[in-house]
C-alpha cells in the first residue's frame, strides 16, 4: 500500500525520485551497511548485510564468485535493499528491483572504494592489496531501483500508521 503524498516531497512511496530526498541522499553517501533481502535456490528468503556503493545510478555490491549468494541471485535477480539509521527517530531507505551481475577478474573497482570508505584508505589498501591474488574472480551485482520509499517517522511513516501515534512522534501530543 502506498502513502499518501506527504507535505515533505510530495511523491509517494514507490517513486523512485524519492532518491533526490535529502534523507535519501544521506543513507546513500554514509558508509552504512545495507540489508539484502532475496530468493535462496530452496525458495526461503535470505537477508543479508551488505557494504555498498551508490554511483548516483546505481546501489553496487561486491561479492566473490562462486559464492551462494551470487548463485541465488543469478537464478532469482529481484531483490529487496534497506538501508537505516537506529539513532532517535530511524530514518529509512528501501529499494527494489532486479540486479544486474557482470563477472571480473580481481577486485571490483566498486569493492576496493567500499572498503575505503568502510576501514579508512590505509586500512582498506592493505586489504584489498592481500585479497587481490592471480586467480581472484568477483561479481558485481548492480541494482537500479525500480521501487524507492523513505521514512523518517516525522513526516513519512509507515502505511496505515494511525494518526496518534504520528501525531505523538512529530511531538505534538
Amino acid at each position: 500500500m502506498s502513502l499518501p503524498n506527504t507535505p515533505a516531497t510530495g511523491l509517494r512511496q514507490g517513486d523512485v525520485k524519492l532518491l533526490e530526498t535529502p534523507i535519501a541522499q544521506r543513507l546513500l553517501s554514509t558508509p552504512l551497511v545495507a540489508r539484502m533481502a532475496y530468493t535462496g535456490r530452496d525458495g526461503a528468503p535470505r537477508l543479508i548485510p551488505v557494504n555498498f556503493l551508490w554511483t548516483g545510478e546505481e546501489l553496487v555490491v561486491g561479492a566473490f564468485a562462486g559464492n551462494y549468494k551470487v548463485r541465488d541471485l543469478r537464478t532469482r535477480p529481484d531483490v529487496a535493499v534497506c538501508i537505516d539509521t537506529a539513532e532517535g527517530l530511524p530514518q529509512v531507505l528501501m529499494l527494489r528491483g532486479k540486479v544486474t551481475l557482470a563477472e571480473v577478474d580481481g577486485v571490483l573497482p566498486e569493492y576496493a572504494t567500499i572498503q575505503r570508505a568502510g576501514m579508512g584508505d590505509e586500512v582498506g589498501d592493505a586489504y584489498v592489496k592481500a585479497i587481490d591474488k592471480p586467480g581472484l574472480r568477483m561479481v558485481r551485482i548492480g541494482l537500479r531501483p525500480t521501487w524507492v520509499g523513505v521514512l523518517d517517522f516525522q513526516e513519512r511513516f509507515p502505511a496505515m500508521t494511525p494518526e496518534p501515534v504520528q501525531a505523538a512522534l512529530r511531538g505534538e501530543g
